[in-house]
């Protein structure tokens, strides 16, 4: 994808210079539409713009691989669906059977290379003094530590792409770990560093959708995190709770990244998406038909309807009994975030949703209500695929949970206690002093399960291994009267689970490695 991005580059500006070169005389030469030209585009305010909202656009575009495979590949769910083989793809991810052919995974890849792609144009083309476009190239780098954040922590040692390629450079090799995080830290500390930043002014401002300062400084939090720089990263993550600008979510907790709470006080970050009934394939988007309810083998109530409409979706990423447990394990059965984050099949039908007599789901007899899709939220009178929520990539929980590992870390054992608290109240959970790491590797798994975070914590934690190592020894089956049977489909253990020595980075797509010989394969793939 490194060489392909930049080919599709050099023949623009190829088409660039034949359009400058066209004409036998400099009077009859004429601009050619549709082209542009580097010498003179990316000047102006308007055109600085344009180019960094290429970058949202390609954000926002990353939302499905990032919710479907990043949470595929925990504890926290099965793949699911109404049947074996429902779809391959989630399973392979969900059972540790993939291999450098797995297309969520080169799709997720090359998403992140893209981002990558048109940060470095923007960082390579945009100059000038204004404001504006000094925000821009500070979005920019933003933008590119997030993807090099993401491609660091789950494949090692990705190619460093910190500019625009030319022809003799499309064959890239892996980049150090070492300076994959300098190129990291320096593009999110330049771009706090240079006040262009915007921030929100304050809890009730619903307007700022940009990158702000804030999330700049937690994603800087979480990339000293990650290599145990806890000060740094305390610092940082301080920094962003102190400053006044974001709090927990006061409403109901089941509507923390729901429709009707986009925009909210406790959001760092979201990519937006229009309410707009006129313009639907604008918000053409799989990810909320994936993981909505399996309708069409459920029945359902006239008042079940009303709000959650009849369309065709799928069931995939059902919770696990392991989720569920944690849970009362930490707030009893009948806690408050617990019941607000999943419903049980009894709850279920008592809300008006049952499976048909004879049917079965893969399902362990939990289901996602954090996620729940309501009408309100789908234009063009409910389209089963157009979804105009707005997907969060950062919520201040998360800030607060990473700053309380920092903390603990470094012996504030006080200001840990403190942060758990905060969250541990807001979710109506029984609160307490000295808490461990594991109090804190459960408490996020339940704060936020779901949001794709789950997966590079267990892979910094080391845990992944003991926690994922039978995943797609069975598959549970979920009966119509609410019983539960377990399907064996491996006998061998070698053919699924995650191994040690092989999943702690995942492969590099073998389309990537065909294009860029240079890249070396990650061990065990």
């Amino acid at each position: 994808m490194i060489m392909k991005l930049n080919k599709i580059s050099m023949f623009a500006a190829g088409l660039c210079c034949m359009g400058l070169t066209m004409g036998c005389a400099d009077e009859l030469e004429i601009a050619q539409h549709g082209v542009l030209n580097y010498e003179t585009y990316y000047q102006t305010d308007d055109d600085a713009q344009a180019a960094t909202a290429a970058i949202y656009l390609e954000m926002r575009g990353l939302a499905y691989n990032y919710l479907i495979a990043k949470n595929s590949l925990t504890d926290d769910f099965w793949a699911a669906g109404g049947s074996r083989n429902d779809n391959a793809s989630f399973e392979q991810l969900n059972e540790f059977t993939f291999g450098s052919d797995q297309d969520l995974l080169q799709g997720m890849f090359e998403s992140y290379y893209k981002l990558v792609y048109k940060a470095n144009v923007v960082l390579g083309h945009v100059s000038g003094d204004s404001e504006t476009i000094k925000r821009c190239l500070a979005e920019a780098r933003v933008f590119r530590a997030f993807a090099y954040f993401e491609l660091t922590t789950m494949w090692g040692n990705p190619p460093i792409v910190d500019h625009e390629l030319t022809p003799s450079e499309y064959a890239c090799p892996n980049g150090s770990t070492e300076e994959l995080w300098k190129l990291i830290e320096s593009d999110l500390n330049e771009a706090i560093k240079s006040g262009a930043l915007v921030s929100k002014t304050g809890l009730n401002d619903k307007a700022t959708w940009q990158v702000t300062k804030e999330f700049a400084q937690a994603l800087l939090g979480k990339a000293y995190l990650w290599q145990g720089k806890n000060s740094e990263a305390a610092a940082q993550l301080d920094a962003v709770i102190s400053s006044g600008k974001y709090a927990l979510y006061d409403g109901e907790y089941e509507n923390v990244i729901q429709f009707c709470a986009k925009n909210n006080c406790e959001s760092l970050f979201e990519t937006i998406r229009v309410d707009d009934s006129n313009n639907t394939f604008d918000n053409w988007d799989f990810c909320g038909a994936m993981v909505r309810w399996r309708l069409d083998v459920m029945e359902t109530t006239a008042e079940f309807d009303a709000i959650f409409g009849t369309s065709q979706n799928y069931g995939f990423l059902a919770p696990t009994k392991s989720l569920y447990d944690d849970f009362v394990n930490v707030e009893g059965v009948d806690g408050y975030r617990l019941n607000q984050t999943m419903k049980t099949y009894e709850q279920m039908k008592e809300i008006g949703m049952s499976l048909k007599p004879g049917n079965t789901v893969i399902n362990e007899g939990y289901f996602m209500w954090k996620w729940r899709v309501g009408i309100d939220a789908c234009p063009g009178a409910g389209y089963g695929f157009c979804y105009t929520n707005n997907f969060r990539w950062m919520r201040l929980a998360e800030v607060y949970l990473m700053a309380a590992e920092a903390h603990l870390a470094t012996g504030n054992s006080s200001k840990c206690d403190e942060y758990m608290n905060i969250i541990r109240t807001r979710a109506k959970a029984p609160t307490k002093t000295g808490y461990t790491l594991a109090d804190i590797q459960t408490e996020k798994r339940l704060e936020l399960c779901g949001e794709s975070v789950r997966f590079q914590d267990m892979l910094r934690w080391g845990i992944a291994y003991d926690r994922m190592k039978d995943q797609g020894k069975n598959n549970p089956q979920l009966q119509s009267n609410g019983e539960v049977k377990y399907v064996v489909y491996n006998n061998d253990a070698t053919k699924f689970g995650f191994k040690q020595g092989k999943h702690e980075h995942l492969p590099y797509p073998q389309t990537e490695i065909d294009l860029n010989s240079a890249i070396n394969q990650n061990p065990g793939w």
